[in-house]
């Protein structure tokens, strides 16, 4: 046992103690059941209990509006007042029944004590009512009888019993369809077997049969125990009823001790065919017991609980209007933030369970961390279940790209976009929209081009694909050209030629969009070069030009890029376009009569502008091509070193040897 040294606690918690009873017998027969398997009957007290607890009541209006809402959700007993409190209560019940609000499925159900004058006003509210529960109460608890009352036991059942039979009477004199209810209330003070004699005593006047049942009401007026001696009070009462198949044994819940759910639920486990609550618990002090934890709770096991809240968003709205109470953020199933993960780690787990469901075509629901569908309560994965924040990861916001934008991000890109976007977000202090997430993500791989642009490219076909791009670049437009085994390959070493730079493609992948516009297609291609990794993403309706789109923006990411401040040689790169172009047979002669200059300056000028001679650049270009056409053909490797300008093939081995480290076979049997 920890000891707490030095540790002062509250004082004055010696000045309470337990004020509950237990049954005079064990009960617990409950513990054996572990699910409910039926809802119980439903009667929101809403427009009683809680009305009755708003700092400022509903109005005659207001509470109209709030009948039908619960009307709507599917409500089939409604608890609407206590029409001898108050001229607004009572002129409620009477234009409910006046203008015919109350469907034929629905019972309304009015509050009084136990006292003559009372039971008759109530009487002359719910005349003319299709159906109507009459529910009579009078305190039974310890405290209550001796400091209120300062009446003994006998004394406080009369009080019960005078009511009933008055109940009993003035419902044989007023035209209607009436159903007796009765509650002891103050149930957690009272001694279990007291309350019993009295809830007996009280049947014994009223008969209930079969055709005309009887309700018995527990509330935990103030709750006062655990929920397990809540339940095992309720099973002593299951037990011990008298005309218990003809009592329907009904709770109402409240949430001192915040057990309010577990109340209920171990209540209708223990017996209880009824429950009284309210939506989102409002109530006195801490609330009754909320019906949509309670059904949505029966919901998530697969119980259909015939209350419909698909609909939360109204729900919430028009509740919040009517009551001006607030629903917490973190309320169960309801809340705005009930279903969302901001969590790096609760995110990754939300979306790879969802594409395992979508991947296994899944009926039942089992993604992690949401006990149950959001959609099902008119909620969206995009807006609700995860949203970004400095705690998020690359889970989340991938899934809010592809969800939103329809954007899948490569396996080896998410890392870095959860990084850059997750930075943002702790930089800013602030939540990340989805529109938010997407503009980060827009600027630094779309269109991130700060060095240069590709403005257009022309392909033609010869011994490979030739392609020649018009990039701006220092603020003049330059033609490059390269060579490749396919377009994106030749744009590529075009950029690696004019750029004078090497990297490997290391990724490319593309999809079309599952968002917005179907006709156009999204590109990812991702570079390296050493330790440094770079890119970039494309869209557009041709995948061609998505593709060529990525590639600019990853060149340009390329610090060795970035750090090119000036332009290159005009002249330098038309000669070295034309050896790209010519590679197969051009020679230094051809060189001089197409630029009209001498050799001996020509081969001065290309070693002074680009640190190479002109045998170099020539033999660079052509073990370029020569590689790429290992890994793309099965052709020989003399037909190879012929197509590069090669006639003889030992020199073309030595050559690439001495670049490569390796013979051409060996290149090409690599991994």
């Amino acid at each position: 046992m920890i000891k707490y040294k030095g540790v002062v606690g509250m004082k004055n918690y010696e000045k309470y103690e337990r004020a509950y009873f237990m049954p005079p017998e064990a009960c617990y027969d409950w513990v054996k059941k572990d699910y409910i398997d039926h809802p119980p009957v439903w009667c929101s007290v809403d427009l009683r209990d809680g009305n009755q607890a708003l700092i400022e009541p509903m109005s005659l209006e207001e509470k109209v509006e709030f009948f039908k809402l619960l009307v709507k959700v599917g409500f089939k007993e409604i608890e609407v007042g206590f029409p001898a409190a108050s001229e607004t209560e009572f002129r409620f019940m009477r234009t409910l029944i006046e203008e015919n609000l109350i469907p034929d499925d629905v019972t309304v159900q009015v509050l009084t004590q136990a006292r003559e004058h009372i039971i008759k006003r109530t009487f002359e509210a719910v005349k003319g009512a299709p159906h109507a529960v009459i529910h009579v109460y009078n305190s039974t608890s310890v405290a209550q009888r001796e400091q209120v009352f300062r009446k003994d036991k006998e004394q406080v059942k009369q009080i019960a019993i005078d009511g009933a039979k008055l109940l009993k009477q003035l419902a044989d004199e007023t035209d209607g369809n009436f159903t007796f209810e009765y509650s002891p209330e103050s149930f957690p003070g009272t001694e279990v077997d007291y309350a019993l004699e009295v809830c007996n005593a009280v049947l014994d006047i009223w008969k209930p049969t079969e055709e005309k049942k009887a309700i018995i009401n527990l509330p935990t007026t103030v709750e006062n125990a655990m929920p397990h001696v809540f339940a095992s009070q309720v099973e002593y009462f299951h037990k011990h009823l008298l005309y218990r198949k003809n009592v329907i044994l009904s709770l109402h819940p409240h949430n001192d001790r915040g057990t309010g759910i577990s109340d209920a639920e171990l209540g209708v486990l223990a017996g209880a065919d009824r429950i009284e609550g309210t939506l989102f618990g409002n109530g006195e002090r801490t609330g009754n017991v909320d019906i949509i934890t309670l059904a949505m709770n029966m919901f998530s096991h697969g119980v259909d609980p015939k209350l419909d809240f698909s609909d939360m968003h109204e729900i919430c709205e028009i509740y919040e209007r009517l009551t001006r109470m607030e629903v917490s953020p973190r309320q169960p199933y309801a809340g705005e933030l009930v279903f969302t993960a901001f969590s790096g780690s609760h995110q990754d787990a939300i979306a790879k369970g969802m594409t395992w469901r979508e991947e296994k075509a899944c009926e039942k629901w089992t993604v992690p961390y949401l006990p149950i569908d959001p959609q099902d309560v008119g909620r969206t994965y995009d807006s609700d279940v995860i949203r970004i924040n400095s705690q998020s990861g690359k889970g989340g916001v991938n899934y809010i790209l592809k969800q939103n934008f329809g954007i899948s991000l490569p396996e080896k890109m998410k890392e870095e976009v959860g990084y850059l976007v997750k930075d943002v977000s702790d930089k800013a202090h602030k939540e990340l929209s989805p529109e938010w997430v997407y503009h980060i993500f827009e600027d630094h791989y779309i269109n991130a081009k700060p060095v240069f642009t590709i403005e257009e490219c022309h392909f033609t076909q010869n011994d490979g694909i030739v392609a020649e791009a018009t990039i701006t670049h220092a603020g003049e437009q330059r033609t490059i050209t390269g060579v490749g085994n396919g377009r994106l390959d030749a744009v590529s070493n075009a950029l690696k030629h004019y750029f004078d730079i090497n990297y490997e493609l290391a990724v490319y992948e593309e999809h079309s969009l599952t968002k917005g516009s179907s006709s156009k297609a999204v590109a990812y291609v991702g570079i390296g070069s050493g330790e440094e990794n770079c890119w970039g993403v494309g869209v557009d309706a041709d995948i061609i030009k998505a593709s060529i789109a990525a590639l600019e923006v990853a060149v340009n990411k390329m610090e060795s890029v970035r750090a090119m401040n000036g332009g290159k040689d005009k002249r330098l790169l038309e000669i070295t376009n034309y050896i790209y172009a010519n590679y197969k047979t051009v020679t230094l002669d051809d060189l001089a009569e197409q630029f009209f200059l001498s050799k001996p300056y020509l081969s001065k000028y290309i070693k002074e502008k680009s640190g190479m001679t002109f045998g170099d650049i020539l033999k660079k270009v052509r073990m370029k091509k020569a590689r790429a056409m290992l890994k793309s053909s099965n052709a020989t490797v003399e037909s190879i070193a012929e197509s590069v300008g090669y006639q003889n093939v030992e020199h073309f081995n030595r050559i690439f040897k001495k670049m490569y480290e390796m013979t051409p076979v060996q290149y090409r049997n690599q991994k």
